[in-house]
C-alpha cells in the first residue's frame, strides 16, 4: 500500500479542529445525538469539508484515537528518559494514558460499544486503527528497548504487541470503572505491572525458556 502524502499544516489544523469540536459535542450532548452538521458548525467549516476529512462519526472518533495516540507519545517522553527499570517505565506509560483519557471517560462506553463490533473502523484491530495501533506498539517497543528487562530473543520480538494487548485490557477495565478518578484502574496497573515484570524475568531461566518460546510462537500465529 503506498504511503499517503503528508497533509499540509493547514489541513492538519483543520482536521484537529474538527476532532476537538466533535469531542466537545460528544461530551456535552452524547455521541448518538451529535450530527456531522453540528460538528461542522462547531468547527467553523462546511459540512462538505467535515465529510472530506471524516467519512462518518465513527471516523471522527478514529481521528480522536490518532490524536490521543500522538499526545500519549509526547507525555511519556520524560518517563522513558528518566527510568531504566522496566516496571516503572511500563507503569508510567499506562498511567499517563489514564490521565490523558480521563476527560472522555463519561462517554467512553459509547465508543466501546461501536469498537466491540469487529466490522467497525473503531475496532482496535481494524485497518482504520492501524496508525493508532502502531503508535501504541511503538511506545511499548521503546518501553522494552530502554529497560533493564532481558528476554529471550523470540519473546522480545513479540513483547511490544503483547504489552499493547495488556493496555487494551486495561482500557476495557477503565471503560467500566466508575470509581473516583478511575482509582480501581490505577490500582490494577500497580498490581499487574510488577507481575509482568516478574514473569518476564523468569523467562531467562532454562526451565521457563521453552514456555517463553511457545508464547512467542502463539503471538506470531495470531498476528499472521
Amino acid at each position: 500500500m503506498p504511503t499517503p502524502a503528508p497533509r499540509s499544516a493547514k489541513a492538519e489544523a483543520t482536521r484537529a479542529g474538527i476532532v476537538s469540536a466533535a469531542m466537545r459535542l460528544f461530551k456535552e450532548g452524547g455521541y448518538d445525538a451529535t450530527t456531522m452538521r453540528a460538528v461542522a458548525d462547531a468547527a467553523g467549516v462546511s459540512l462538505g469539508s467535515a465529510y472530506y476529512y471524516f467519512a462518518s462519526k465513527e471516523h471522527l472518533v478514529q481521528g480522536f484515537y490518532d490524536q490521543i495516540s500522538g499526545e500519549h507519545q509526547e507525555v511519556v517522553t520524560d518517563v522513558l528518559a528518566d527510568e531504566t527499570a522496566f516496571a516503572p517505565r511500563l507503569a508510567g506509560v499506562l498511567e499517563r494514558w489514564i490521565d490523558l483519557a480521563a476527560p472522555y471517560h463519561d462517554f467512553a462506553g459509547t465508543f466501546f460499544r461501536n469498537a466491540a463490533d469487529p466490522r467497525s473502523p473503531l475496532s482496535p484491530f481494524s485497518p482504520e486503527s492501524a496508525a493508532a495501533r502502531e503508535a501504541s506498539v511503538a511506545i511499548h517497543r521503546e518501553v522494552l528497548a530502554g529497560s533493564d528487562l532481558k528476554l529471550p530473543a523470540a519473546l522480545r520480538e513479540e513483547m511490544p504487541e503483547l504489552l499493547w494487548l495488556l493496555q487494551m485490557g486495561m482500557v476495557l477495565f477503565w471503560v467500566y470503572d466508575s470509581s473516583d478518578d478511575q482509582a480501581r484502574t490505577r490500582a490494577l496497573v500497580r498490581g499487574v505491572v510488577p507481575l509482568v515484570d516478574r514473569l518476564g524475568r523468569l523467562t531467562r531461566l532454562p526451565v521457563v525458556r521453552g514456555v517463553a518460546g511457545d508464547i512467542a510462537a502463539l503471538a506470531r500465529s495470531l498476528r499472521d
